[in-house]
């Protein structure tokens, strides 16, 4: 046998394989047992319109304004790291190693508990402790990849907006950043999709009746109905938010490639 025709031979028996295994899970399976238990549909009509119009919306709520503090963060942190200023860059590196070595569960702990007992009678709204908790973790991680896309930037650019005249901060702001930006958008679009996965923590900060998210709703919704069919519809709901944003990474990481 050629070569090419022990490769064809050999992924015939691997679709061959691939096809039996399926086709035993399939006739083994108590399809009656797993459709009462995870889409049963007198639970899922319990849980609409709730699910959307508040846990779906508070997901998106949290994650949007995580991402955008946690952004604006990180721009400042990657100047920082990449300041002439000895000072600015140890700070900056101390928080992005800090915050990247501790799990955002102990963040959003330490916001909402640690800073009403360091400074009493001060307390923050619950959307702020939300804010603050999820971004300070997320700013860490973007401060590296703006940081990165900054350095990727041609220097010869930065050589020629000085030569024209422009002070080092409009140089920063018109002339490296946008370039950066464009470079670094694919990786800050998967910052995106954790953060949405992160959000199903915020219960640790005890949250109200419409204050929940997937995670929580679908959690409650178990132990009121003794089923699984609400972690199911959860965790369809969050695949509704992450499988457009990582098409649009991929479309976008395509778009980059041609363009460089």
């Amino acid at each position: 046998m050629t070569r090419r025709q022990r490769a064809r031979l050999s992924r015939g028996i691997q679709y061959a394989v691939l096809v039996i295994v399926v086709a035993v899970i399939a006739f083994r399976a108590d399809w009656g047992n797993l459709q009462q238990a995870f889409f049963n549909t007198e639970v899922i009509g319990r849980m609409f319109p709730r699910v959307l119009i508040v846990a779906l919306v508070n997901t998106l709520l949290y994650t949007a304004l995580a991402f955008v503090f946690g952004l604006l963060l990180g721009i400042v942190i990657a100047l920082m790291r990449l300041s002439s200023v000895g000072p600015y860059r140890w700070l900056a590196s101390a928080y992005v190693e800090l915050f990247r070595g501790l799990p955002a569960l102990l963040v959003l702990f330490f916001v909402a508990y640690g800073i009403p007992n360091a400074f009493p009678g001060f307390t923050l709204p619950f959307l702020v402790m939300v804010t603050v908790g999820l971004g300070l973790t997320a700013a860490a991680y973007m401060s590296e990849t703006i940081r990165a896309g900054i350095q990727a930037v041609p220097r010869g650019q930065v050589e020629a907006a000085r030569t024209l005249g422009m002070s080092p901060a409009r140089t920063m702001v018109t002339i490296v950043l946008p370039q950066a930006f464009r470079i670094v958008i694919p990786p800050l679009t998967n910052e995106i999709i954790l953060l949405t996965k992160d959000s199903s923590l915020v219960y640790v900060l005890g949250v109200t009746a419409g204050q929940v998210e997937l995670t929580k709703f679908s959690r409650d919704m178990l132990n009121t109905t003794v089923n699984s069919t609400p972690l199911l519809i959860g965790g369809l709901l969050y695949l509704c938010i992450t499988l457009p944003l990582s098409q649009l990474v991929r479309r976008l990481e395509i778009r980059h490639a041609k363009a460089r």
